[in-house]
């Protein structure tokens, strides 16, 4: 039989942390009370509420301001959360990755072409900055280049209007930021990489959900495909 594992100190004052901020109805952005007030509502050890703050941090449900104090983090509200200790990916994950990235961002573009239709397209002027500033990035620098990709996509992907799905694609992005640098570098197509977005973007603005839809699967399926011929032949 089984042993029960049973939850440690650090593990109830982490759920009684989040009750408060639920409780309290703190949004992100706003103080909590100081450490030694914590300690002494909690009745616990100033080490011991350390504990529990620094697994709240990891997750973004708290922000500790060095100097300033402890804040409710942006992503308390969070469902789905990236694991900061997953390890990078060999060949064959990084297609899968563009893989998955095909089967769930795609039907997200036609969901933001519907929206900017209907009139609640907000952050549509969000997408042709982020679009400006990679085109001023093309030519070799590409950590800027990189960020403002990864930006379009998220853009996209909140447009959209489906959170769950947006924190789906910004996990994605996020925990295998190294990958998406490698596919950038190993596309290595910088200019019909900006341009295939440009399109993309195009259709959205247009309310145009099928093209949209189209446009987003033949990016990433193109870069998939490059990506995928260049790692089982490398270029001599």
């Amino acid at each position: 039989m089984s042993e029960v594992v049973r939850p440690t100190l650090s593990d109830a004052l982490t759920e009684r942390m989040l009750e408060l901020i639920h409780t309290g109805g703190l949004r992100p952005g706003d103080r909590l009370p100081s450490t030694r007030e914590l300690s002494q509502r909690f009745a616990v050890t100033t080490p011991t509420l350390r504990e529990a703050l620094r697994r709240l941090e990891a997750t973004g449900a708290v922000e500790m301001r060095h100097g300033s104090g402890i804040y409710v983090g942006a992503d308390i509200e969070r469902v789905v959360l990236p694991n900061p200790n997953m390890r990078e990916l060999d060949g064959e994950q990084l297609v899968e990755l563009l893989g998955a990235r095909v089967v769930i961002e795609p039907p997200l573009a036609a969901m933001a072409a519907r929206r900017a239709a209907s009139g609640r397209g907000g952050q549509l002027a969000v997408l042709e900055r982020v679009l400006d500033e990679a085109a001023r990035h093309l030519r070799g620098e590409d950590a800027e280049l990189h960020e403002t990709n990864m930006t379009f996509h998220r853009a996209t992907a909140r447009l959209a209007g489906n959170g769950v799905l947006h924190e789906i694609v910004d996990s994605l992005l996020t925990v295998h930021g190294a990958e998406q640098r490698a596919i950038l570098q190993i596309f290595d197509d910088r200019r019909r990489d900006y341009e295939e977005h440009r399109a993309i973007l195009e259709a959205i603005v247009a309310g145009d959900a099928a093209a949209a839809e189209e446009r987003m699967r033949a990016h990433l399926v193109d870069v998939k495909t490059v990506v995928e011929q260049r790692l089982h032949h490398p270029p001599k």
